[in-house]
C-alpha cells in the first residue's frame, strides 16, 4: 500500500486514459510543439477546474516532453516504455478487447489465444499497473479517480489495493459484449478483467444496454458485482460549441467547395466516419450502390459525402480496411459517375471544419456501424444541420436507444434495407424531416459532455 504521496498535488480529482488532454511533437530542430486535444471527454473534463488527468506518452514527442519535464498543470503524462505500451495498446486493447467488445471476430479462424497473447497480456498488466501506481501516489485523501475505457480495465482493481480511501469510478466508453462472446475470452482472463473493473466503487456505461450485458457477465462468471454500483451516462452532443464552431468562416469556406463537388441541386446523404472497421462503411457503400442500381431515379440527384477518416493504420486490417473503402468509392464512381456528376465524394483526410460543413449541408445522414457505444456523430448532425436532416441510424449503435423514435431505423448487416431506408430518408417531406431533426437535436443534447462528467462525479462521491 502506498502510504506517502510522492506529488506535492494531492489531487482531490483524478481522471486516467490512454490519449490525455495534450499531445506534443518533435520538430528536427529539437523544440517541442503542443497541440490540444479534442472529443467528449476533454470537454466534459472542462467542467471541473481542479483536477488532475494522468494519460500516457503516445509518441516519441510525448516521450520527450516527460524526459525534459515540458508539461502543462494538471496533467501527468506517463513515460512507459514503447514497446510495453504497443503490446497493450495494439496488442491487447485494440486487437482483442475493441474485438470482443464489438463483435467483429472472424471465429472459424480468430481469436487465437496463444504464447504471443500471453506475452502481450502482460503487458496490458504492465501497463494498466503503472497508471494504478501514478494514480495511487497523485491522490489525495479520499481523492476521487475517474478511470477511462477498455485500455485501463485492471485499473481500479490495482488502485483499490494501493489506495482503499480513494473513490474510483470506471467508465466503459464501448459496448459491453454479451456473455456468450465474452467468453471467447480465456476463462482467467475474462474473470481478470470483470474483477479489475469491479474494484471501482462504481462502473458506468453509456447505455442500459451495455450495463446490462456487463451485468451479465459478472453474474455468470464470478456471480455478481458485489459491491460495485452500476451507473449509466449517456454522453450527449455540446450544442452551445458545436453551433458556434460550425459557423465560423472556415466551415463556409469547406461548404463552398462542398456545394462545388456537389453541384446543383443534388441531395447529399453524409457520413463522417473514422476508418474502423465496426462503423460498417463498406456496407453502407454498398448500400449507396443499391440504391443507384435499384432506384435509377436518383442518378444523377444525389451524392454520397463520405468522409473516412484512417484510423489505427499501425494494425494491416485497419490498412486493409481502409483501401477497400477507397477501392468501392471508386467502383461505383466509374459504374455510374458522369462528366456532369460524381455519385461518392470521399475523403479520408481528417478535416474538422469539413466534416461541420457537411453536417450543415445534409439532406440525410448515414450512421450505420455494426456495433458503437454511443456514436456521437448521429448526435451531432441535428444540431449542426442548417435545413434539418433525416437520421438513417443502426439499431446497434447506442445512440439508438436515444434517438431510434426519430431516426429511420437500420439492421447495418442488411444492405438492401439500408438502402431502402436511404430512398425513404431522401423522400421524407420537408415538415417531417424538420420536426424529427429538431426532436433529434432535443435528445442528442440532453446530457452534454461537462453535466455527463460531473454527474458520474457526483454519483461517486455519494456512493
Amino acid at each position: 500500500m502506498v502510504s506517502e504521496h510522492t506529488s506535492s498535488s494531492h489531487a482531490q480529482v483524478l481522471v486516467a486514459s490512454n490519449r490525455g488532454p495534450i499531445t506534443y511533437t518533435l520538430d528536427e530542430d529539437g523544440t517541442l510543439d503542443s497541440k490540444r486535444g479534442g472529443g467528449g471527454l476533454v470537454s466534459g473534463l472542462s467542467a471541473v477546474d481542479d483536477k488532475l488527468w494522468v494519460c500516457a506518452a503516445l509518441g516519441d514527442g510525448d516521450r520527450e516532453a516527460v524526459r525534459r519535464g515540458v508539461g502543462e498543470p494538471g496533467v501527468r503524462m506517463l513515460d512507459i516504455d514503447a514497446e510495453v505500451h504497443a503490446d497493450a495498446y495494439n496488442g491487447i486493447a485494440n486487437s482483442v478487447l475493441w474485438f470482443v467488445h464489438h463483435l467483429l471476430y472472424q471465429t472459424p479462424v480468430e481469436p487465437v489465444f496463444d504464447t504471443e497473447f500471453r506475452r502481450q497480456w502482460a503487458a496490458y498488466e504492465a501497463y494498466n499497473r503503472a497508471f494504478a501506481q501514478a494514480l495511487a501516489e497523485e491522490a489525495g485523501p479520499e481523492a476521487a479517480v475517474l478511470v477511462q475505457d477498455y485500455h485501463l480495465a485492471l485499473v481500479p482493481g490495482m488502485l483499490r489495493e494501493l489506495r482503499p480511501d480513494l473513490r474510483i469510478g470506471h467508465f466503459s466508453h464501448t459496448p459491453w459484449a454479451p456473455v456468450d462472446y465474452f467468453r471467447l475470452l480465456p476463462d482467467d482472463i475474462a474473470e481478470q478483467l470483470l474483477r479489475g473493473i469491479l474494484g471501482a466503487d462504481r462502473a458506468a456505461f453509456l447505455t442500459r444496454r451495455w450495463s446490462d450485458a456487463f451485468i451479465g457477465c459478472c453474474t455468470e462468471i464470478l456471480g455478481g458485482t458485489g459491491r460495485t454500483r452500476i451507473g449509466v451516462h449517456g454522453l450527449g452532443a455540446d450544442a452551445d460549441f458545436l453551433r458556434r464552431r460550425s459557423h465560423e468562416a472556415d466551415v463556409d469556406e469547406r461548404m463552398a467547395a462542398l456545394r462545388e463537388q456537389v453541384g446543383e441541386n443534388r441531395k447529399t446523404i453524409v457520413r463522417v466516419d473514422r476508418t474502423e472497421l465496426s462503423k460498417n462503411i463498406v456496407r453502407g457503400l454498398h448500400a449507396y450502390r443499391t440504391l443507384l442500381e435499384t432506384r435509377p431515379e436518383w442518378r444523377e440527384r444525389v451524392v454520397h459525402i463520405a468522409f473516412a477518416y484512417p484510423s489505427r493504420q499501425d494494425l494491416s486490417v485497419y490498412r486493409d480496411y481502409t483501401a477497400a473503402v477507397q477501392s468501392l468509392a471508386t467502383e461505383i464512381n466509374g459504374a455510374y459517375g458522369t462528366d456532369g456528376w460524381t455519385p461518392v465524394v470521399l475523403h479520408v483526410k481528417d478535416d474538422f471544419a469539413r466534416s461541420l460543413a457537411a453536417y450543415r449541408l445534409a439532406d440525410v445522414a448515414l450512421v450505420n456501424p455494426i456495433r458503437d457505444g454511443m456514436n456521437l456523430v448521429a448526435k451531432e448532425v441535428p444540431v449542426v444541420s442548417d435545413h434539418g436532416c433525416a437520421l438513417v441510424l443502426s439499431r446497434e449503435a447506442g445512440a439508438y436507444e436515444e434517438l431510434g423514435e426519430d431516426a429511420i431505423v437500420v439492421n447495418p448487416y442488411d444492405v438492401t434495407g439500408t438502402a431502402e431506408a436511404l430512398h425513404e430518408a431522401l423522400t421524407m417531406s420537408v415538415d417531417e424531416r424538420s420536426g424529427r431533426t429538431k426532436r433529434l437535436a432535443e435528445a442528442a443534447t440532453a446530457l452534454p459532455p461537462q453535466r455527463w462528467f460531473l454527474d458520474q462525479l457526483e454519483a461517486l462521491r455519494q456512493e
